[in-house]
């Protein structure tokens, strides 16, 4: 047996900020060496202004692996207009829809499981909040993310412009779990 592995997710908080503009930071230095699935870019997205709001609406949770955060994910409502551009597999209301963004895991921790205990996370955390569904959008081109919800058993529902301002970033695909 290997050496005992302390893992916990618990919301994060104020004195977690630096280490999450960290863990974004280093993500997107790797990002750019090799292939950016996410598309994502340093000083873009994500950057210190997600942690410090996702901290203060109390909606971002970390996943911390012997007290270093490997990983975090925003769990909250907000669906942009353009989510209504398509026909889901459950009504349900704006309270009723829990949304997954920022899903990040540190490249030291990749390969480890974080990002499915953050979606199985999340899973626990829109049950025990009597949602109807977890929603999700992903760039059309992360393949290592749309497996992953896959697997998950996320469900594809259609593909949309999100309206961003990157050329890159255009189509996302729009992912559902009906609870």
């Amino acid at each position: 047996m290997g050496p005992q592995v302390n893992i916990k997710i618990e919301a994060g908080k104020q004195r977690d900020i630096d280490a999450l503009e960290k863990l974004y930071n280093d993500l997107n230095d790797y990002l750019a060496q090799g292939t950016n699935y996410p598309g994502w870019a340093k000083d873009i997205y994500p950057i210190r202004r997600e942690a410090e709001i996702g901290v203060s609406e109390g909606n971002l949770f970390i996943l911390k692996i012997d007290d270093k955060i490997a990983g975090s994910v925003v769990l909250n409502h907000e669906q942009g207009e353009v989510y209504n551009q398509v026909t889901w597999g459950v009504e349900a209301g704006p309270h009723e829809v829990i949304l997954i963004n920022t899903l990040v895991v540190h490249p030291d921790f990749w390969g480890r499981g974080v990002a499915t205990k953050l979606m199985d996370f999340a899973k626990d955390y829109a049950i025990q909040h009597r949602a109807k569904a977890i929603r999700l959008d992903v760039a059309i081109q992360n393949t290592p993310a749309i497996a992953l919800y896959e697997k998950c058993g996320y469900t594809y529902i259609g593909t949309i412009d999100l309206g961003l301002p990157y050329a890159h970033l255009k189509w996302f695909k729009l992912y559902e779990l009906v609870l």
